[in-house]
C-alpha cells in the first residue's frame, strides 16, 4: 500500500495533475452553485475534454468536479435557499435561516470547514478501505458480481425520494433496454437496432448521459426560467459577514464531523446511495442526539444542523468511489457516469484496476487530499465573489450548455445521426422529467446493463444453464437477500404509512403520548 501511495503522490502532484485539479475544483464550484445543475451535468460536459488527456489525469479532472460540485452547491442553499445539488437540499434548512439571521459568512465558512473536514477524513477511510476490499472482491465469481449489480439497481430505485419508487424502477429497466441496442456480444445478432447501421456498435454513453443530463436541462431552464425573486435574494446577500468561528462553536462542530464524516462514508459506498440520502440521514441524526434548546435551534440557524449535511455529503462523494474503483460498481448517479467514462477510456473497473492500473487507481485517491485542500483555499476568500455568479442570466447559461453538449457529441463520433438521437433522447428526457421521473436510475441502468448481462451469460453457461448458481454460493446468496431486502424497504415504508393514516384520530393522539 505504501508503494501505492507514493506513485499516487507522485502522479498526482505534477504540475499538469495540479493543474487539472485546480480546474475541476474550480468548474464543480461554479456548476454546484447554479440552481438546478449538479455534479452529473458538470461530469457530463467535462467528458468530452477528458477523451484528449490521459486517463489518470482525466478521472482527476472529473474526481475534482464531482466534489467541487457538491462543495460548492452550498452556496446558493444558504444565500437564496435554492440548492444547487440535491445533496445540498438539507444545507439549506439551517444555512438560510443563518444567512437570514445577517450570520451569511459564518454559514458558508462552516460549510467550507464541514466540507474539507468530511472529505479528507473520508479520504483516508478511502485510502485504507479500498485495498482491503479489492482484495477481498478478487475472490468474486461472475454470480456474485450478478448479485452485486442487481443489488446496486435495486437500491438507486428504493433510495429514491418517497413516493418515486415505481418510477426510479421503471427507470432503471428503460437505462437496461437502452443498453441492449447493438449487436449481441455473444451470438453477433443485432438487437432493436431497426435496420440503422449506425446502431450496429449501440448507443454512445456519451450520447445518453449528456442529452439526458446536460441538454434536457438547458431544455427545463427554457421552460422555467429563473425566477426575479433568487437574483434579488442574491443581491440582498452580497454583503457576508464576518468568517470567523469562535472556539465554542469549533468544539461544538468537531464531534458532529467526527460522527457525520462515518455515516457519510459509510452510505456513500451503498451503491446507488450517494451524498443526498447521507445528507439527511446525518441531519435527521444529529437532531435526534441535540437536546433542549440545541434540538430547538434546528431548522432556525443551528450549527450542528448546518456542519453534519455538509460533512456527509463530502464524505459520501469520496465513500461512492469505493465500489467504483474496487468493484465497478457505481456509488452514486454521477459515479456511474464516470464509470461510463473509464470504460470509454478502455479501463475496467474492479478488482484487477489496482494491479493493472496503479497509476489511475491511487493518484484518484490522492487527489482529494490536494482537492480538499484547493477547495478550501478557493472557496474561503472567494465567498463574496463567487456568490455575485447567482446572477447569472439564464438565457446564457442555456446556450452555453447547448453548444457544449453538441459539438462535444460531434466531436467524438463526427456523425450527424447522434446529434439526431441526441435531440430526440432529450426531448423524451424532458418530458420524463416534467413528469418527475429521475434520471439518476436511468444512466445506472444504461450502464451496468452490459455488465449484468455478460455475468449473467458467464453464470449460467458455468451452471450448466441453471439458476442455482443464484443460491450456491453463501456470497451470493447473501447478496441477493439484500438486495431482496433493500426492494422491500419502500414496501415495508408504504404499509406503514398506510397504518397510520387509517388510524383512529383517539388512536393516533395516544400514540403521541
Amino acid at each position: 500500500m505504501l508503494d501505492g501511495i507514493v506513485l499516487g503522490l507522485t502522479t498526482a502532484l505534477s504540475i499538469k495533475n495540479l493543474m487539472y485539479v485546480v480546474l475541476g475544483c474550480f468548474a464543480g464550484t461554479f456548476i454546484g452553485m447554479l440552481p438546478g445543475l449538479g455534479p452529473i451535468t458538470a461530469i457530463a460536459l467535462m467528458i468530452p475534454v477528458t477523451y484528449s488527456i490521459d486517463p489518470s489525469s482525466g478521472m482527476i479532472l472529473m474526481a475534482g468536479v464531482y466534489y467541487g460540485a457538491i462543495f460548492g452547491g452550498s452556496t446558493s442553499s444558504i444565500l437564496i435557499n435554492a440548492p444547487g445539488v440535491a445533496g445540498t437540499v438539507a444545507t439549506s434548512f439551517d444555512g438560510y435561516p443563518m444567512a437570514r439571521q445577517g450570520k451569511a459568512g459564518k454559514a458558508l465558512a462552516i460549510a467550507a470547514y464541514a466540507s474539507f473536514s468530511g472529505g479528507t477524513i473520508a479520504a483516508i477511510f478511502l485510502m485504507v478501505a479500498a485495498p482491503l476490499l479489492a482484495k477481498v472482491s478478487l475472490s468474486f465469481r461472475s454470480a456474485d458480481y450478478f448479485a452485486l449489480m442487481l443489488m446496486g439497481l435495486t437500491a438507486i430505485a428504493a433510495f429514491s425520494n418517497k413516493g418515486q419508487f415505481l418510477k426510479a424502477m421503471m427507470m432503471t429497466v428503460l437505462g437496461l433496454m437502452l443498453s441492449t441496442v447493438g449487436i449481441d456480444p455473444s451470438s453477433g445478432a443485432e438487437r432493436f437496432t431497426f435496420g440503422q447501421s449506425n446502431l450496429l456498435d449501440g448507443i454512445s454513453f456519451l450520447l445518453v448521459a449528456m442529452s439526458m443530463f446536460a441538454l434536457s436541462e438547458a431544455l427545463i431552464g427554457v421552460l422555467k426560467p429563473e425566477k426575479d425573486k433568487a437574483k434579488s435574494e442574491a443581491a440582498a446577500n452580497t454583503d457576508m459577514g464576518s468568517l470567523k468561528l469562535s472556539k465554542e462553536e469549533v468544539k461544538e462542530m468537531a464531534p458532529v464531523i467526527g460522527r457525520s464524516s462515518v455515516l457519510g462514508f459509510l452510505v456513500g459506498i451503498l451503491p446507488g446511495a450517494g451524498a443526498t440520502i447521507a445528507s439527511f440521514m446525518a441531519y435527521a441524526a444529529e437532531r435526534n442526539l441535540a437536546r433542549g434548546a440545541k434540538k430547538a435551534l434546528f431548522g432556525k440557524g443551528s450549527l450542528r444542523g448546518l456542519a453534519a449535511p455538509e460533512t456527509a455529503n463530502n464524505a459520501a462523494c469520496t465513500g461512492s468511489f469505493v465500489p467504483l474503483l474496487t468493484l465497478g460498481i457505481p456509488g452514486s448517479g454521477t459515479t456511474a457516469v464516470m464509470l461510463g467514462a473509464l470504460i470509454a477510456y478502455g479501463l475496467q473497473p474492479g478488482p484487477l484496476l489496482m494491479e493493472e492500473n496503479p497509476d489511475v487507481f491511487w493518484s484518484v485517491i490522492m487527489s482529494m487530499y490536494i482537492g480538499n485542500v484547493v477547495l478550501l483555499i478557493l472557496n474561503l476568500p472567494m465567498i463574496p465573489y463567487i456568490a455575485k455568479t447567482l446572477a447569472l442570466p439564464r438565457q446564457l447559461l442555456t446556450v452555453l450548455i447547448l453548444f457544449f453538449s453538441l459539438i462535444g457529441v460531434y466531436l467524438v463520433s463526427f456523425n450527424t445521426f447522434d446529434l439526431q438521437m441526441m435531440v430526440l433522447f432529450a426531448v423524451i428526457a424532458l418530458v420524463l422529467r416534467l413528469m418527475d421521473f429521475p434520471m439518476a436510475p436511468l444512466i445506472l441502468g444504461f450502464i451496468l446493463g452490459d455488465m449484468i448481462e455478460r455475468n449473467f451469460r458467464r453464470a449460467m453457461m458455468i451452471s450448466d444453464g441453471s439458476l442455482s448458481f443464484l443460491w450456491d454460493r453463501p456470497l451470493t446468496l447473501c447478496i441477493m437477500l439484500l438486495a431482496v431486502g433493500v426492494l422491500l424497504v419502500p414496501l415495508v415504508d408504504y404499509l406503514r404509512s398506510r397504518r397510520g393514516a387509517n388510524k383512529a384520530p383517539g388512536d393516533a393522539q395516544l400514540d403521541n403520548l
